[in-house]
């Protein structure tokens, strides 16, 4: 990897204003990268990929604009995710960052299952963990749920006088979907301390992400292939012992896959996709 670039959030471009700052922000990501590659803004790439959250269809056209490239994959980050943790083999991957997904590939085959945003879905990321501990905290205040840290802990971080009081601050603008997702920290502390109820939730969220991963694999290698199929992890959910030695016990025990530490993260996922575009073929374990 010759240079990284870093800049704003992206994601929907819909409107004028909001492709404005797609290609602004792109445009400095690209740059930056370019630079410290040393490479001059008339380069030409022989491959390019975007994994882009929020999915890659009305962003194909735009990132054209920004780079110029002989071959072109514009994806999801689900894939650039998987091709960076197992270093662009088969097998699994499961991100639960504020939300959750699994995506596999086995060939020319792929899935992808979750993902669904947080009204839906999303078992097993931080706004749900952070949810899960808010629906606890409320249970054990209305004299239905038991006793738990959780409930003073979320009153005093939130400012609030009660968990139903918690509840609608966690509506309003001061609390966004982030703020909240961040609180799963805090649950997973209180869950070392000792924490029944918050244990729990972690370990819910363990057995959600690996059932997702689970009916990834059996839809994708079916159950007359008995090898066991790699999978890894991204996501800030995963710092949490609990959740990935629950997540690594359900997959190993239950549907004969074998979870590995990721390799590298999505960014050198895209760059292994655009050797495979370009038909290059290094060798991707060497660090």
């Amino acid at each position: 990897m010759l240079g990284r670039g870093t800049a704003g959030a992206c994601n929907h471009v819909s409107s004028a204003e909001a492709r404005s700052r797609f290609l602004r922000i792109i445009g400095e990501c690209v740059s930056e990268a370019r630079t410290h590659a040393g490479l001059g803004s008339d380069v030409r790439f022989r491959a390019a990929c975007f994994g882009m959250s929020g999915g890659p269809e009305d962003k194909a056209a735009l990132l054209k604009e920004v780079v110029d490239a002989d071959a072109w994959l514009v994806t999801h980050d689900g894939l650039i995710a998987l091709s960076g943790a197992l270093a662009g083999e088969n097998g699994i991957v499961a991100i639960a960052g504020t939300g959750s997904l699994v995506f596999g590939r086995n060939g020319s085959r792929t899935m992808r299952a979750g993902g669904w945003g947080y009204v839906f879905g999303d078992e097993g990321g931080a706004f749900w963990i952070a949810s899960q501990a808010l629906r606890a905290a409320l249970r054990y205040e209305e004299g239905w749920g038991p006793k738990t840290v959780l409930h003073p802990m979320l009153l005093e971080l939130s400012g609030a006088k009660s968990a139903n009081e918690a509840l609608h601050l966690f509506y309003t603008p001061d609390w966004p979907r982030s703020r909240v997702a961040r609180l799963a920290a805090e649950v997973n502390r209180v869950a070392e301390s000792g924490d029944e109820e918050a244990a729990v939730i972690l370990g819910r969220a363990g057995n959600a992400l690996a059932e997702l991963a689970g009916q990834v694999r059996s839809t994708l290698w079916g159950p007359g292939e008995h090898e066991p199929v790699s999978a890894s992890y991204i996501g800030g959910v995963f710092r949490s012992t609990a959740v990935l030695t629950r997540f690594t016990e359900a997959l190993q025990k239950g549907w004969n896959v074998f979870v590995k530490r990721p390799i590298w993260e999505g960014e050198a996922g895209a760059l292994i996709e655009a050797y495979r575009l370009a038909g290059i073929l290094p060798n991707l374990r060497e660090g």
